[in-house]
């Protein structure tokens, strides 16, 4: 179901099912895997580098496993992992390029499937690596999104706590700093802040610190906003690789300092393995090497592996094969390590690196801005609303008394804004099931922030209102922009002498605001009925149903 129509992102056929037909329960052995996998790497490092002489001298190692194997026969498999032992004991030198190991799963909070889904799949795909944690002490693992967490604390508390203990060693690493990994086009200035906000404080409040790194691997470009926002909320680095996907002009740095409007900078890293769900192949950290536009001036790079977009993240098998390539010569060197590191050496050790000003523009995904039209037109109304209840609020809390600031509801409501803001969802780019998720959602912001400000308006001038409409003598303009406003207001049911036009629809009487101060207010008296009142200049129009 959900993605699983026609092509890789058909519609969903909702109804599919699929029947597991036969299960094998067998015995591991723990000699032939292993055997496996040291022949993978063999035959990768022998097609990889026939140019040279350690390729050649990996396919003689594998002609001799083979010479040496007999099917069934366990002793010959030990004989064969002796050679394969000491293929692999001959190490690289210090010069050589060193790999930054991460594992991840990039669950993509909807997509082709709902948010409802993600809720699952954070759970199966992080229980498996809370696994491999046990049997390999080594490995590392990074997951972002604050939302996520949240969701796991909330439906899976005792996983959630396990996470929370092997963050504290160091293996399961929370990072990105964000409430999601957001698109980074269409939400405001205000939104990128909130989304640090809220994904900083959650770190802080769950893990005990915040986040260095801005993780955002993944999002259809780059804001020139984002160097002063990230720097603001905290963290001084930034990892991403999607401009490696460009379809036209190839982005011509790897590691390098983005600066933003004000100046600000942050050290950032795209992995020249091109992609974040990578497999631990030799040809992968060949590429690593191959690809990297800065090698000249920092020679090392980050290396981010492991299913996903779906989830699951890395495999045993991957965890095996780059504990054989660690140190060995003939490959770059590779190492299991937290992304902080690879940033923190890179400080010290690179020169010369170039500074890019401005937006990181991503050459590929088209209209971004345009489909899902309504989804984008409600995020900038939920943007717009809880703006100016926020600030009407403040000042309902300054100076009426008894009202209380709705800090709990705004966080709230601020939070699913955020939700929405994800990078598959105010894009258009996710499947339909996804969009009647996110109306509901907008819906809930919408209704929740007109009560939010009603009850501000009302802390603030219930002294001064009428009991109703009709016995209304005035309209009173608040405006919660910053600058003068002029406008024709509709107000139901208003009547007095005042009011000189009607509308059609639904008897609104339309009042001119004039020349309201900027975070300010106005009256118009409506029980002046003198002739030097200002007239509504407004022309009616029908359209082709006959609407006024």
């Amino acid at each position: 179901m959900f993605g699983n129509g026609g092509g890789l992102i058909g519609p969903p056929q909702e109804d599919r099912k699929f029947r597991l037909s036969t299960a094998d329960l067998v015995v591991y052995n723990d000699n032939a895997w292993a055997l496996y996998y040291d022949m993978e790497i063999l035959a990768a490092m022998a097609k990889n580098l026939q140019d040279s002489p350690r390729g050649w001298q990996a396919l003689v190692a594998a002609n001799d496993i083979i010479n040496e194997f007999s099917v069934g026969d366990q002793k010959s498999i030990k004989s064969a992992l002796n050679i394969s032992a000491k293929f692999f004991a001959a190490q690289g030198g210090q010069g050589n390029h060193q790999v930054y190991a991460i594992g991840n799963c990039h669950i993509d909070t909807a997509w082709l499937w709902p948010y409802d889904e993600t809720k699952r799949k954070i759970a199966r795909s992080w229980s498996t690596q809370l696994d491999y944690m046990e049997r390999y002490p080594e490995y590392r693992f990074a997951a972002s999104q604050a939302q996520q967490f949240e969701w796991l604390r909330t439906l899976y508390p005792s996983l959630f706590k396990r996470i929370q203990e092997k963050a504290k060693t160091g293996q399961f690493i929370p990072i990105g700093g964000t409430w999601i990994e957001m698109d980074c086009n269409i939400p405001s200035g205000e939104s990128l802040a909130r989304q640090f906000l809220l994904g900083q404080r959650f770190y802080k409040q769950h893990f005990g610190q915040t986040c260095d790194v801005f993780w955002l691997p993944d999002t259809f470009g780059y804001s020139s906003q984002l160097p002063q926002i990230v720097r603001l909320a905290g963290a001084k680095y930034f990892f991403t690789q999607k401009l490696s996907w460009n379809n036209i002009n190839k982005f011509p740095h790897t590691t390098f300092q983005w600066a933003g409007l004000d100046g600000s900078s942050v050290l950032t890293h795209m992995a020249p393995a091109n992609t974040y769900t990578a497999q631990v192949t030799v040809s992968d950290l060949i590429n690593s090497v191959k690809q990297h536009k800065d090698v000249a001036y920092s020679n090392e790079s980050l290396y981010l592996y492991g299913n996903g977009d779906g989830g699951g993240g890395p495999l045993e098998a991957m965890i095996e094969r780059l504990d054989r390539i660690k140190d060995v010569d003939g490959l770059p060197r590779i190492k299991h390590a937290h992304p902080n590191e690879f940033y923190e050496h890179v400080e010290k050790t690179a020169r010369d690196l170039v500074t890019w000003k401005g937006e990181l523009y991503f050459e590929l995904h088209r209209g971004t801005y345009t489909s899902q039209a309504r989804t984008k037109q409600y995020n900038r109304q939920a943007e717009l609303l809880l703006r100016d209840v926020e600030m009407l609020s403040v000042v309902a809390q300054s100076v009426a008394h008894g009202f209380a600031y709705p800090a709990a509801e705004l966080d709230r409501v601020w939070k699913l804004v955020c939700l929405n803001q994800f990078h598959d969802v105010i894009p258009g780019s996710s499947i339909e099931m996804v969009y009647r998720d996110s109306d509901k959602i907008y819906e809930d912001v919408v209704n929740s922030g007109k009560a939010l400000m009603e009850s501000a308006m009302t802390s603030l001038f219930s002294h001064v209102a009428a009991e109703s409409v009709s016995k209304a003598t005035g309209v009173l303009f608040v405006n919660t922009t910053a600058w003068p406003r002029s406008d024709v207001v509709a107000v139901p049911g208003l009547q007095g002498p005042g009011v000189q036009q009607i509308r059609e629809r639904d008897n609104a009487a339309l009042v001119v605001a004039a020349t309201v101060p900027g975070c300010g207010m106005s009256v118009a008296d409506v029980t002046n009925g003198s002739a030097d009142i200002e007239a509504v200049p407004v022309t009616a129009f029908k359209d082709s149903k006959g609407n006024v």
